[in-house]
């Protein structure tokens, strides 16, 4: 695929205002869910991700893709030069906290490089910075929707805040994770005997690119979701 760092970034980008516009667009239906929802804020947050970004509509290939996140979707991305297939793998995740969030190496194309008691890591992740489906090739991109949450004392689900995010596709290695002390990760929380898990901080992230991370937030009191894109 015929494709610069800078048009992947692009896409990236483009990606997230996409996802970014289906968080807004969907507004306060995603508090009524976590508010009335008997199932787990786990079921819950995949259920509202998948039902929001199904709204938006976009360039949809009639191409299955295959992963182990909530929502996968093979798309065409209009550029000023060029028609770009994409294969869009978002996960979601519910918590308590907004700092950071937990991937798995199959949902990421990126080497993991960091430093874990003082010991390097490089550990890479599963999926291909280029998909291959049907012959044809597709560009990787990876995104998460993070749902901030509280619990009253009835253990009611108040949705507080989300946060997505953008993860850099593997060919960005160089601009974001370079090297053990130079990234965008903290150590996960596997545990011994399971697979190497790693969380993104959302705060290293930012600082690399500030576009990278956007928050909305839920306010009850005037039943309002809002946000404002920050480049």
């Amino acid at each position: 695929m015929d494709i610069s760092l800078q048009e992947i970034e692009e896409i990236e980008k483009l990606t997230l205002r996409w996802v970014f516009q289906a968080v807004l667009d969907f507004g306060m239906e995603a508090h009524e869910i976590f508010l009335k929802s008997p199932d787990s804020v786990k079921d819950i947050a995949e259920d509202v991700t998948r039902e929001l970004l199904d709204r938006l509509s976009g360039f949809n290939v009639q191409q299955r893709i295959y992963g182990t996140v909530d929502y996968k979707k093979a798309r065409y991305i209009i550029l000023p030069e060029q028609t770009i297939r994409q294969a869009l793998f978002i996960d979601s995740k519910a918590e308590k906290e907004s700092r950071s969030a937990t991937i798995q190496m199959s949902q990421t194309s990126m080497c993991i490089k960091q430093r874990r008691r003082g010991t390097e890591v490089n550990e890479q992740g599963s999926l291909p910075e280029i998909s291959e489906y049907g012959g044809k090739n597709y560009l990787t991109t990876t995104c998460l929707v993070h749902f901030k949450y509280e619990d009253d004392a009835d253990e009611v689900h108040h949705l507080r805040e989300v946060t997505i995010a953008a993860i850099p596709n593997g060919r960005l290695q160089k601009r974001y994770n370079p090297h053990a002390d130079d990234g965008i990760w903290l150590a996960g929380r596997n545990a011994r005997g399971e697979d190497f898990r790693v969380r993104i901080s959302f705060s290293k992230l930012k600082s690399k690119a500030a576009w990278r991370v956007q928050t909305l937030t839920y306010d009850e009191s005037n039943e309002e979701c809002t946000g404002s894109w920050r480049s």
